[in-house]
């Protein structure tokens, strides 16, 4: 499928929407009233500087509980959340979702029900360890998942490498095969990221994979900023949530100046 899902062929900026954690989670403080009136806020501050994308993530649940693990309520309130972001973009701006933490097939079901066009996922192919645990590959079932709910104009963006995990037990297999095999088992695009939340990514595994991978779409998860961007600015897609918030901190607020700072730069990269 790999539908065109952005204007651009490349260094288009996806905002980051932190979704406050969510009922039920350790940290859970606002009722859900209060969480749609931040997204819808947020939504707006991304809408007004002109991305051209947004993702959403419950980042604020930790510590997170694997997919296997979490209740419909996370499902069910991730999918309002995301029907309401939906409402206020442009339509030729997509929006995307993920449920951390490997809930892929949750995620699926919420972009389908608020009729958003990609999602983010964990484990596509080769298994690693999370700090959450084992995640298990998931490309066959979440394929087949996706075809038995009709979500089949639904892309699924896939992390290789992913950060916050060790990728000991697959040692012997390298970012290229990683991101080969996502290609053979109909990954939409793929994720380089650093090894942690704000850790750029590398410049080298992106010249890499892009040429391993000339057909696919490859984003940057992790630790672009104002002044690296330059770098990844060959990528289809720049996800940015970290350096979008007050003092690069990814539990503060938005700093609007930041965000205009990074699209006056990735405009330089029209194409």
């Amino acid at each position: 499928m790999r539908f065109k899902l952005f204007e651009k062929s490349c260094c288009n900026i996806i905002g980051m929407i932190h979704v406050p954690a969510l009922p039920g989670t350790p940290s859970s403080f606002y009722n859900m009233s209060e969480i749609m009136e931040k997204i819808e806020y947020e939504a707006n501050v991304y809408r007004n500087h002109g991305v051209n994308g947004i993702i959403l993530e419950n980042m604020h649940d930790t510590p997170y509980s694997r997919g296997q693990d979490l209740g419909p309520e996370i499902t069910a309130c991730m999918s309002v959340l995301g029907s309401k972001v939906r409402s206020i973009l442009p339509r030729k701006v997509p929006v995307g979702i993920q449920i951390l933490a490997g809930a892929n097939q949750a995620a699926l079901a919420a972009a389908l029900s608020a009729d958003l066009q990609f999602v983010r996922v964990e484990g596509f192919v080769f298994s690693h360890v999370a700090d959450e645990g084992w995640i298990d590959s998931c490309a066959g079932e979440l394929l087949r998942f996706r075809r038995k709910i009709g979500a089949g104009s639904i892309s699924i963006f896939s992390d290789i490498k992913k950060k916050h995990c060790s990728h000991s037990v697959t040692s012997d297999v390298d970012i290229i095969d990683t991101a080969k095999a996502a290609d053979f088992f109909r990954s939409d695009g793929v994720i380089i990221t650093g090894t942690s939340t704000g850790s750029p990514a590398s410049p080298l595994e992106l010249e890499l994979v892009s040429r391993a991978v000339p057909t696919l779409p490859v984003f940057i998860g992790s630790g672009v900023s104002a002044s690296n961007l330059p770098e990844f600015s060959s990528a289809t897609g720049l996800i940015i949530g970290t350096y979008f918030k007050k003092d690069g901190d990814w539990r503060n607020d938005l700093d609007e100046g930041r965000i205009e700072e990074v699209m006056s730069e990735s405009r330089k990269y029209l194409s």
